[in-house]
């Protein structure tokens, strides 16, 4: 968060914690469940569809993709706001509009710099849903770029580097703790099974030895 609109009373500093405690993980789930169906659409189904239909290396078509994307994204959402900034704010020039750029879609938000401050601003509040509605947009864009980028055999390969290595003792001792486990559940439901099957079964009436006697004298 950056600007010059802060809460001054204590209520309202109270507010604004419960709020963000409540509102930041709500956020974070709504922008991760919107980037993963997005990502589909953008990423996987043009890379699998270049893939299968043209016959191209699919490690090769990723690369090329995951440039292809960041560059429009760089485009549109850096160079092309940052121009429009450069016009509508009179005081910034294009590196300031450039930099208000970048410290919002990476999350920094010094504050340094805030649009639509100006006395002689037209149509304010107009100005300040369209900026908001920019930076939701980009950061969106921003994520699904970091997603492709993630996702390409070459950087999985270098964070595995960063991965921590078990030694094998441990998963032997991991294995065999699980196999007894896994035996001794078995054995306890075989039991329980056999269990289960003598008290389904009919009771049978036994004879008594006196009548077994008598018949075998008849």
């Amino acid at each position: 968060g950056y600007g010059h609109t802060v809460p001054l009373s204590d209520g309202g500093k109270a507010f604004c914690i419960i709020y963000s405690v409540i509102g930041i993980p709500f956020t974070l789930l709504f922008l991760t469940a919107v980037v993963q169906r997005i990502i589909v659409y953008v990423t996987r189904r043009p890379v699998l569809y270049f893939h299968i239909r043209w016959g191209f290396s699919k490690q090769v078509v990723a690369i090329i993709h995951a440039i292809v994307l960041g560059f429009i994204t760089v485009s549109f959402f850096f160079l092309i706001p940052a121009a429009i900034f450069s016009v509508l704010e009179d005081d910034w020039n294009f590196l300031e509009s450039f930099y208000f750029c970048f410290i919002s879609l990476s999350t920094i938000g010094l504050g340094d710099y805030v649009p639509g401050e100006g006395y002689n601003q037209k149509f304010r509040e107009l100005y300040k849903i369209g900026i908001t509605c920019y930076l939701l947009l980009g950061l969106i864009a921003m994520l699904v770029v970091l997603e492709t980028f993630c996702e390409l055999h070459e950087l999985k390969k270098f964070r595995k580097l960063f991965y921590v290595k078990k030694d094998k003792e441990e998963d032997q001792v991991h294995i065999m703790e699980h196999d007894q486990l896994s035996f001794s559940s078995i054995s306890d439901q075989a039991a329980s099974m056999k269990d289960d099957q003598k008290a389904n079964e009919p009771f049978v009436t036994s004879q008594s030895p006196t009548s077994n006697d008598s018949s075998l004298n008849n």
